[in-house]
């Protein structure tokens, strides 16, 4: 279920089986009701195949979500010279998130203490690999003097707090912005706050 649009490689990983089991699972039963051994039938792997990789269904989401995070940075470079299209960029890259089907899951899912587990209160993988990739952009920008001076990492960590709340928030306010709206606005505040 990668959003990664490349032709394949060769067959399937089991641990892409595995994770592409679980991703289908939590789209159309819920984050709640996937269960592990269901993940293993449909991957069509058993269950201990699944246990040597990860020990718990929570650890596979976790897994899934630097998977599936990560590809939507796939041919969308960060790393150009210009805030405009820096911002552009950000907002493309907020967009294929807060409309990916299993992120969209978690995001809508009745259990907040895994929404907040994978996407409030650590800084995981994927973030961090987002972090990186924000950061490039930043000193690049800045080295063209389109971008504020600051340190790097402190910007990119603010660039992912607005377009992270702005994403998780969309649909509390999407009667209030319209989705033209939703891009303008962001690219507005992320423009304003990288401006020099």
């Amino acid at each position: 279920m990668s959003s990664s649009n490349a032709a394949p490689e060769g067959p399937r990983s089991t641990d892409d089986a595995i994770l592409d089991a679980a991703a289908h699972l939590i789209v159309q039963l819920g984050v709640r009701r996937t269960q592990l051994a269901e993940i293993a039938r449909r991957a069509g792997v058993s269950r201990p195949t699944v246990y040597r990789r990860w020990p718990d269904v929570q650890a596979v989401i976790g897994a899934l979500l630097t998977r599936e995070i990560l590809a939507t940075l796939e041919g969308t470079a960060l790393a150009v010279r210009d805030r405009e299209t820096f911002v552009t960029r950000v907002v493309e890259v907020s967009v294929r998130l807060r409309d990916h089907p299993v992120l969209g899951a978690l995001l809508h899912s009745d259990d907040s203490d895994l929404l907040l587990r994978y996407v409030v209160e650590r800084l995981g993988t994927s973030q961090r690999g987002l972090l990186e990739a924000l950061r490039t952009g930043i000193e690049l920008g800045q080295a063209d003097g389109s971008i504020r001076a600051g340190e790097p990492t402190e910007l990119a960590a603010m660039v992912l707090l607005i377009a992270q709340s702005t994403v998780q928030s969309h649909r509390m306010v999407a009667s209030l912005l319209p989705e033209a709206a939703w891009r303008r606005e962001l690219a507005r505040a992320l423009n304003g706050y990288l401006a020099p």
